[in-house]
């Protein structure tokens, strides 16, 4: 494939940005179906694993609540915020599941 100097310019500064080899970014960019970039793929990635860690230290806290209510007989005072706390990671998943749409 013949490009002129100001495109393989381009393509070098893009691939550069995107921390990709030029013959990754054209394949990529060919085959893509999506229009998003790697580097938007990674972020994207990089935002579910940290939901996914968010999740499972609040799923964590609301068995340590159950635990404490179970052996009490008392619904922990604590257990109202965590709910909450629970119901905003579950939003930005489905933000984040947006955004992938």
């Amino acid at each position: 494939m013949w490009v002129t100097v100001e495109e393989e310019a381009a393509l070098v500064a893009r691939a550069e940005r995107e921390k990709v080899t030029v013959p990754n970014l054209l394949v990529s960019a060919a085959l893509a179906e999506r229009t998003d970039s790697p580097t938007e793929r990674r972020a994207i990635a990089a935002e579910l694993m940290q939901l996914h860690l968010l999740l499972a230290r609040s799923s964590n806290n609301i068995n340590q609540l159950a635990r404490q209510a179970n052996a009490t007989s008392e619904f922990p005072i604590e257990a109202s915020e965590a709910l909450k706390h629970l119901r905003s990671v579950a939003m930005r998943i489905d933000d984040a599941i947006d955004g992938l749409m």
